[in-house]
């Protein structure tokens, strides 16, 4: 059995880690009905009260909670204890109106330092190694929730911050970096920096990457592992619920791993909001149930994955989501089909010539929708003879329609012309909405 940080309940039997999280959302129905109005509101609406939640399948009968909830409670309404109470305060970048805020006690801020442990340890990082954080530190949670966790497996942390590529390679070769934490699309983008400077990965002493912050593909994971030479492990959280720390894979790559002793997951159908049966993919929901600051109650994250309630070869018990495929909110509908931008980068990442830095646009031409897939491709290809540069098209336009089920069109752009982010991604142009 490998490494696991906290053996009693990462390996917990079923029946008891179920008996427990039933103990822990009593509780924390009790704290969110007396403290908290909206919940305390959308609770009588219904005519429930905590005491009609028996048994987890009961669950169900809740409210959800959504954004709006949390822009409608701005800044505070939200939380279930006194402000004196609250010593840390994180918030979204609120880039769609207000941002949603967040807080911690004393006790949440115990409590997401060790499940990000857990999801580092899982990955392979030991108090022997030196995390290197180039996500940006400020009221995103990502970079501290790494940072804490790291000094809790006793890691020795550099708080890089993101951004300043050059530097951060530098620091990488002179502090003998091990583990890198940040965006897989900035983990490219170092990849990209290292090569234009000739720098070979290989000496370098990088072992693990824990990439999170956006959905990412396998076939991205491969490129990164072969061009940094590291092993790349994903892991999942979000502001709204403690940020990371709700998920991450073990070595064995094979879903992450929910703490489900601090969280409970359903998988619902977006339209009709009904839960869905074990593995189907869907609309992940989230209750968290160790929060004293910030409870959320069936809080519907809009990301789409499925569940995996098989035990894995890791030894631990607790229930495996797949890589998230998108959002639902952010799922394009085209001519009727579902499309997620990573299964267009599955695709990609395939063709060789392809860079892996693409740019979805969709559009509306008269009633039809249109999808374009601009591509960056190296230069011998985009400048290559017509016929041939034809031939490569088409064959990528081909294997995009045999993937998707649509039709679509593809345009190659030359090296470096799509903008590059240093945090996520901004992978669709929408101008169906303009």
């Amino acid at each position: 059995m490998e490494h696991i940080w906290d053996q009693t309940y990462e390996c917990m039997e079923r029946e008891e880690l179920e008996q427990l999280q039933l103990e822990r959302l009593q509780a924390t129905l009790n704290r969110a009905y007396k403290n908290v109005a909206c919940y305390r509101n959308k609770f009588t609406g219904m005519g429930i009260v905590p005491e009609d939640v028996q048994s987890l399948s009961d669950l169900s009968k809740l409210p959800f909670t959504t954004k709006e909830d949390l822009r409608l409670n701005y800044p505070y309404g939200m939380f279930a204890v006194p402000l004196r109470e609250v010593v840390r305060i994180h918030s979204s970048s609120g880039t769609t109106g207000k941002p949603t805020v967040v807080g911690y006690t004393k006790n949440d801020l115990k409590t997401w330092s060790n499940l990000v442990a857990r999801f580092m340890t899982a990955a392979g990082v030991t108090h022997d190694d030196v995390v290197q954080i180039a996500f940006g530190y400020g009221l995103f949670t990502g970079a501290f929730g790494l940072h804490y966790g790291s000094e809790t497996i006793g890691a020795t942390v550099i708080p890089m911050s993101a951004g300043n590529t050059e530097k951060q390679i530098m620091i990488m070769q002179d502090y003998k970096t091990t583990a890198l934490v940040c965006t897989p699309t900035y983990a490219i983008t170092l990849a990209d920096k290292m090569e234009k400077m000739g720098i070979d990965p290989k000496s370098l002493s990088l072992k693990v990457g824990l990439f999170g912050g956006e959905p990412w593909s396998e076939a991205m994971r491969r490129e990164i592992e072969s061009r940094l030479c590291l092993s790349a492990t994903d892991n999942y959280g979000l502001s709204e619920i403690i940020g990371p720390g709700v998920a991450g894979e073990c070595r064995h790559k094979c879903g992450m791993h929910i703490f489900e002793d601090a969280f409970i997951p359903e998988i619902i159908d977006p339209e009709t909001c009904q839960p869905l049966p074990p593995g189907s993919v869907g609309e992940l929901v989230l209750t968290t149930l160790t929060k004293e600051a910030f409870p959320m109650i069936r809080y519907r994250t809009r990301d789409m994955t499925s569940l995996d309630y098989a035990k894995c070869a890791c030894g631990r018990t607790m229930v495996r989501m797949k890589k998230t495929m998108g959002r639902s909110d952010d799922m394009l509908i085209i001519k009727g089909v579902n499309v997620f931008p990573s299964q267009i980068e599955e695709v990609l990442f395939a063709v060789e010539g392809c860079e892996p830095h693409y740019q979805l646009v969709v559009d509306r031409n008269g009633s039809m929708d249109v999808l374009e897939v601009r591509i960056e491709v190296t230069e011998n290809i985009f400048f290559d003879e017509m016929k041939r540069q034809k031939a490569f098209l088409e064959t990528i336009e081909k294997r995009i329609e045999s993937v998707l089920g649509v039709g679509i069109t593809v345009k190659l752009v030359e090296p470096n012309s799509i903008p590059r982010q240093e945090g996520k991604a901004s992978r669709v142009i929408d101008k169906r909405n303009i």
